[in-house]
C-alpha cells in the first residue's frame, strides 16, 4: 500500500515518547541517588533499599492488573490521564519523607508511584495497536520504549544539578517533572482521540493504519478480563515479561552493583549511568526498526520477530561476566550492551500483543504480563537483599549470570508455545 498523506501518528507517538520519558525520570530517580541516600542520608541496609523496591513492584504489579483493564474499559484518553496524575502526585510525595519514618514512608512513596506508573506501557501499546500498521508497530514501539532510557539519562543529569554529594536538597530530586507531567496531560487531551473518529486524521492515513482490518469496529469492542486469562497465549507472553526483572535489576540494582564493586558515587555515577542508557537507547530504536524492516522484505511476521528476539539475546549474554572484571568501564559497557539487547526485546516483545491479539484486549493482556514481570521483580529484590546481607556482594555474580542466560530459555517457550503466532 502506498505511503499515506499525512503523519498524524507520528504526532501521537510524540507524546507516547514524552509521557514514557517523564515516567522513568520519576522511577529511576532513587536507582541513581540511592547509594547516596543509602550511605549519607537514611543509612538504609541492602535489606532497607530492597524493601522499598519490593513496594514498589508490588504497587506496579496490581496497578498494571487493574490498570490494564480500566484503560481497555475507558480508553487511552482518559487511562492515560489518570495513570500520569498518580504517579506525579506520589513521586512528589517522595520530598515529604523524613528519617523519622525511614525507609517505610519511602516505601508506601513506593508503592503508589509503581501503582500509577503501571498505565504507561499498557496505554501506549494499546495506542500503537490503534495508530499504527502492523509492519510500522515495533519500530513505533521501539521509538516510544526509547523515552525509557532518554528519561534514565536526563535523571542523573538533572539530580547532579540539583542535589550535593552528601545528599543536601535531595527533596528536589522527587519534585522535577511535575511541570512536565501538567504539561503532557493537556497536550494529550488538546491531541488525543481514537482514529477512527479524529477529525484531523486523513482518510488516506487512517486506511493506511487500518489497511484490512476493521479498526473502527474492533476499537469498540470489548473483551472481558476473564476471557483474555483463558487464551494460552496471554501466559505465554506473561512468562516472557519476566524478563522485566532483569531490566529492572539492571535500573535500580545497576547504581549499586557500580558503588560497591568499584566505589562510585552521584557524579561518578552520572556518566556511567547516561552510557548505559544511551545505549539502551540505540538497542530500543534498532531492535524495533529491524524486525518492521524484515516484515516491509516479506519476511513473516512470526520469524521477523523471533530473529529479532533471538540477536537481542545473543547481545544480553556476556553481561554474565560484568562482576569478574576488575574494570569499571568494562563492567559499564558489558551492562550498556545488555541493556541495549533488553530494549530490542522488548520492543519486539511488545510488540507480539497487538500482532497476536484483538486490540480491544491489548492493554489488558499487557496489564497481565507486567503483572507476572515485576512480582518476579520482588521476588528477586527479596532474594538479593538478603543475599547481599548475609553474603556481601558475591551474589551480583549469581545475579549477573542469571540474568545473561534467562532470555534463551524464555526464547525457547516462545519459539514453541506461539509457533506461527496466528492472530486470536
Amino acid at each position: 500500500m502506498e505511503k499515506p498523506k499525512g503523519k498524524y501518528r507520528w504526532k501521537v507517538l510524540s507524546l507516547l515518547f514524552m509521557a514514557t520519558v517523564i515516567n522513568y525520570m520519576d522511577r529511576s530517580v532513587i536507582g541513581f541517588l540511592g547509594p547516596t541516600l543509602k550511605n549519607h542520608v537514611f543509612h538504609w541496609t541492602d535489606l532497607d533499599y530492597a524493601n522499598i523496591q519490593i513496594a514498589f513492584k508490588i504497587g506496579y504489579a496490581v496497578g498494571l492488573l487493574l490498570m490494564g483493564a480500566f484503560i481497555d474499559k475507558y480508553g487511552t484518553k482518559i487511562g492515560y490521564t489518570v495513570a500520569i496524575v498518580i504517579w506525579t502526585l506520589f513521586g512528589m510525595s517522595h520530598a515529604l519523607v523524613n528519617k523519622s519514618v525511614g525507609w517505610i514512608g519511602f516505601a508506601l512513596a513506593r508503592l503508589g508511584l509503581g501503582f500509577g506508573e503501571a498505565g504507561n506501557f499498557p496505554a501506549a501499546i494499546k495506542t500503537v495497536a490503534e495508530w499504527f500498521p502492523k509492519k510500522e508497530r515495533a519500530y513505533a514501539t521501539g521509538l516510544f520504549n526509547a523515552g525509557s532510557n532518554v528519561g534514565a539519562i536526563l535523571a542523573p543529569l538533572f539530580i547532579s544539578l540539583l542535589v550535593a554529594d552528601d545528599g543536601s536538597h535531595w527533596q528536589y530530586a522527587f519534585l522535577m517533572t511535575s511541570v512536565l507531567s501538567a504539561v503532557w496531560v493537556i497536550l494529550w487531551f488538546k491531541t488525543y482521540q481514537h482514529p477512527a473518529k479524529h477529525p484531523k486524521l486523513s482518510e488516506s492515513e487512517l486506511n493506511y493504519i487500518t489497511e484490512e482490518e476493521q479498526l473502527a469496529q474492533d476499537g469498540e469492542e470489548k473483551t472481558s478480563w476473564a476471557k483474555v486469562t483463558k487464551w494460552k497465549a496471554t501466559w505465554i507472553f506473561a512468562f516472557a515479561k519476566t524478563t522485566d526483572a532483569i531490566w529492572l535489576f539492571y535500573l535500580f540494582w545497576g547504581g549499586f552493583f557500580l558503588n560497591k564493586n568499584f566505589g562510585l558515587e552521584l557524579t561518578g555515577l552520572a556518566l556511567p549511568i547516561i552510557v548505559i542508557y544511551l545505549l539502551a537507547d540505540v538497542g530500543s530504536i534498532l531492535g524495533g526498526w529491524f524486525s518492521s524492516f524484515l516484515i516491509q522484505k516479506g519476511v513473516a511476521t512470526h520469524r521477523a520477530r523471533k530473529t529479532a528476539l533471538l540477536l537481542a539475546a545473543v547481545l544480553i549474554l556476556p553481561v554474565v561476566w560484568a562482576p569478574q572484571t576488575q574494570n569499571a568501564w568494562v563492567a559499564v559497557l558489558l551492562i550498556a550492551l545488555a541493556a541495549g539487547g533488553h530494549q530490542a526485546w522488548s520492543a519486539n516483545l511488545f510488540s507480539l500483543v497487538p500482532d497476536i491479539f484483538p486490540k480491544k484486549s491489548t492493554a489488558s493482556v499487557v496489564g497481565i504480563g507486567g503483572m507476572v514481570g515485576y512480582l518476579t521483580a520482588a521476588v528477586s529484590d527479596y532474594a538479593l537483599g538478603n543475599s547481599l546481607t548475609h553474603s556481601g556482594g558475591s551474589a551480583y555474580t549469581y545475579a549477573f549470570a542469571l540474568a545473561g542466560c534467562w532470555y534463551f530459555i524464555v526464547f525457547l517457550v516462545l519459539h514453541f508455545g506461539l509457533g506461527k503466532m496466528e492472530r486470536i
